[in-house]
Parts: C-alpha cells; sequence; structure tokens
C-alpha cells in the first residue's frame, strides 16, 4: 500500500520520529491503528448487555437522554407558571 502523506502531515511524522515518541513510520502507523482499535472498542456496546446496564437508561445515548432531560425540565417550569386563564364564575 502507498501512502501519501501532504507536507504537514510529513512534518509531524519526522518530528514524532525526531523527538523519540515513536522509532519509526511504522511504529506510528501500528499506534495510530492501535489507537482506532480502542476507540471502535470503546464505542461498541458491550455483547451481551441492556442498555440500562450501560447506565443510559431507556435510551440508546447520552444525546437521548440529555434530550428528554431538558425537555422534562421545559415541562416542569411551564407547570410551575401561574395559569392565565380567568377564575370560573
Amino acid at each position: 500500500m502507498t501512502i501519501t502523506l501532504n507536507p504537514e502531515q510529513e512534518q509531524a511524522v519526522r518530528a514524532a520520529i525526531r523527538s523519540g515518541q515513536v522509532a519509526s513510520v511504522e511504529e506510528l502507523i501500528d499506534r495510530a491503528i492501535a489507537g482506532l482499535r480502542r476507540q471502535r472498542k470503546a464505542e461498541a456496546p458491550a455483547s451481551g448487555r441492556q442498555i440500562a446496564e450501560q447506565g443510559l437508561g431507556l435510551f440508546g445515548s447520552p444525546e437521548d437522554a440529555a434530550l428528554l432531560d431538558e425537555v422534562v425540565s421545559l415541562a416542569y417550569a411551564e407547570r410551575s407558571r401561574p395559569s392565565r386563564r380567568e377564575p370560573a364564575l
């Protein structure tokens, strides 16, 4: 496989090798791939675990749960407002 880097990427690779962060281009690529694998593993739901066991309640993502929290907060705020209706006679 041939990989073409732009000048900024090539400079970053050379700087990482010069500073001793990695010993070679191959090591840098190995570390990058390992990082991708760790990220994919961290993002994947654990097999056999229910959503509730993941700490997300009934929702599949923290964003969904945050949205519901916002809706509930607005509903409570609206509920505590005084009524605008005229008193019935």
